[in-house]
């Protein structure tokens, strides 16, 4: 199994995750304020619910866009991980080859 990833395939999704927090509450502004001719011309449970929405939209949308913050803590600690490892093993790899002896890999060497 091979597993091959940009270097900058993290922060490049993190930035985009940022972008879209901004455009979710756009959205749900949008949502509600297309919502308005409604207001009035429901009765019973739909206007309960109705009712409801609107005035927990901005409860609804700092919930989403909590949510998005908390996957965007997660791919930057991601991004931060994968750096991390990808220094390691360049380290790793020339300290191993400082301390190998190729001259005795050589075939026909004496």
């Amino acid at each position: 199994m091979k597993f091959d990833m940009g270097s900058t395939a993290l922060s490049d999704l993190g930035n985009s995750t940022t972008g879209s927090s901004g455009d979710l509450g756009t959205l749900i502004r949008l949502l509600i304020a297309a919502a308005d001719p409604l207001e009035g011309k429901f009765n019973g449970a739909g206007k309960a619910a109705f009712d409801s929405f609107k005035s927990r939209a901005d409860e609804i949308t700092g919930a989403l866009n909590g949510s998005l913050q908390a996957i965007l803590g997660g791919q930057t600690g991601m991004d931060g991980a994968f750096g991390t490892g990808d220094q390691e093993q360049e380290s790793n790899a020339h300290q191993n080859m400082g301390s190998a002896n190729f001259d005795a890999a050589r075939f026909g060497a004496r």
